[in-house]
């Protein structure tokens, strides 16, 4: 039986996200009020669904692996088909603080490699965001390094299909300081979902992950039509021409 603390700590978590998650696309995607994106409910549609595009796992030990080059044709042949009326999908961004790869891949805390990634502000990681802020997970070690259980991605509503795996942000390394014999352009960003971990490694061949699509803004925000605005607007002034009348 779950601890009154317990459940008092998942209402927590699960207010938390509905606060800043927000269903759209008829629940297909969610709107992120804090990073002003929105993310694709299915954190793993590539495997149910390519796009006819290669080199994508189909197996049930692989499903929706491929790797970093392979994840942005996928992305590229979901906007040309138009996915859900959407041709802006994009792989999660991710910020190269200091522009230096990852200096330190065993940090600890505050840094944008290693664990407890900066996660608020400007220099917060979109899925670091979402993962420690947003659906309040916790990283294998704390701040001092110190391993806390349990491990993995305990919270992960509203969405489907996201499993302690690893996934691609957009962005490759830009330097060879990351303790990759690799040079810079061979490698590109993840996030690990399984320990709060976020670095660069190679995206070439070895390491297959999974891609999560988004897209910048709210599909729900629609300008108000020009008809709208002027039929608004007329009946202003004949209110004001009223007063006038009146007066």
């Amino acid at each position: 039986m779950k601890s009154l603390a317990g459940i008092v700590a998942l209402s927590l978590l699960a207010a938390t996200a509905n606060a800043a998650l927000l269903s759209r696309l008829g629940g297909q995607a969610y709107y992120d009020t804090v990073l002003d994106i929105t993310w694709l409910k299915d954190a793993n549609l590539a495997g149910s669904n390519t796009f006819g595009v290669s080199g994508i796992g189909n197996t049930p030990a692989d499903l929706g692996y491929m790797d970093w080059n392979t994840a942005q044709s996928w992305i590229a042949a979901m906007n040309g088909a138009s996915y859900l009326g959407i041709n802006t999908w994009r792989l999660p961004n991710m910020i190269d603080i200091n522009n230096d790869g990852c200096l330190n891949g065993n940090a600890y805390n505050g840094t944008d490699c290693g664990y407890n990634v900066v996660s608020v502000g400007p220099n917060a990681s979109e899925m670091a965001s979402l993962y420690y802020q947003t659906l309040g997970n916790l990283a294998f070690f704390n701040t001092s390094g110190v391993p806390q259980i349990p491990l993995g991605i305990q919270n992960t509503a509203p969405f489907t299909n996201l499993g302690n795996v690893l996934y691609w942000y957009g962005l490759e390394t830009t330097s060879e300081s990351d303790g990759s014999t690799l040079p810079a352009p061979d490698n590109a960003w993840y996030f690990g979902m399984p320990s709060g971990s976020q670095r660069p490694l190679d995206k070439l061949v070895t390491d297959k992950m999974r891609a999560w699509a988004v897209f910048d803004g709210d599909v729900a925000v629609v300008p108000v039509p020009a008809a709208v605005w002027l039929f608004g607007s007329a009946l202003g002034l004949m209110g004001v021409m009223r007063r006038k009348v009146a007066a």
